[in-house]
């Protein structure tokens, strides 16, 4: 989404925990979009006030818009399923999955850091709204993430007309969704449901930038799926023919 928004004109800043700044990626991808890295736990409210006052010190103003793709189930990590929680894993996850964008949103609300018609885009899941058996404790964190996009999105929309909204991808891969159990296999399973199969983190980045963009000003509070039709499909031939074999 980086590279997706530096090629459309934006001009960005990255962040990543402090313990992943060890890993080389994020400083390539820096250097490609000629971005800097400002480290934050997104757990600190110190650290959440650090990023957003760098920021606006680097744009020499305030900001336009903000991705959040944080996603972490420490029980998932730990093996632990839905039924065996440990609860300060879940205190965790939630904390870092979903408390994180009502900490960004109030620090940037409170420092009045967004730009009038800004925007705020968060990745979510389906598991929000449906069972999912192995995503386990990562179904509650992204229902959370949905409701304070809901309600903050209300509430910043009345002060700054910024708006706030998720995107429902297809399953991706990515670091945390590999840690599901059989993921390969709903992978699969996501791609012969949906009529236009899976949409790719590529084709998501390209979403995220229209809601940055001033193309869609008047959407706010809303979850969209970007999932090729998955999400309203409920049942297709394809699957029907493999449960008829």
């Amino acid at each position: 989404m980086a590279e997706r928004c530096v090629a459309q004109g934006a001009q960005i800043v990255l962040t990543n925990a402090p313990i992943a700044m060890r890993m080389g990626e994020i400083k390539k991808l820096a250097e490609a979009c000629n971005a800097p890295i400002i480290p934050a736990d997104v757990t600190s409210n110190d650290d959440i006030n650090n990023l957003i006052t760098k920021s606006m010190e680097h744009f020499g103003g305030k900001i336009d818009f903000i991705l959040h793709s944080v996603g972490m189930s420490m029980n998932i990590r730990k093996g632990r399923n839905y039924m065996d929680l440990d609860y300060d894993f879940n205190h965790k996850t939630n904390d870092i999955s979903a408390t994180s964008l009502h900490r960004v949103l109030q620090t940037c609300y409170k420092m009045d850091a967004l730009n009038e018609w800004g925007s705020v885009v968060a990745l979510t899941y389906i598991a929000a709204q449906r069972v999912f058996p192995d995503y386990g404790e990562m179904a509650d964190a992204k229902s959370l993430l949905e409701s304070i996009a809901r309600s903050f999105g209300y509430h910043y929309g009345k002060k700054n007309k910024v708006r706030v909204n998720t995107i429902s991808q297809s399953p991706t891969r990515t670091t945390a969704g590999s840690g599901v159990k059989g993921f390969d296999g709903f992978i699969s399973y996501a791609e012969k449901m949906s009529p236009l199969g899976n949409a790719t983190a590529d084709q998501c980045a390209d979403y995220a930038v229209t809601l940055f963009s001033d193309l869609t000003k008047m959407v706010t509070m809303q979850n969209l799926f970007h999932d090729g039709g998955f999400s309203f499909t409920g049942v297709s031939a394809e699957v029907i023919e493999q449960m008829e074999k």
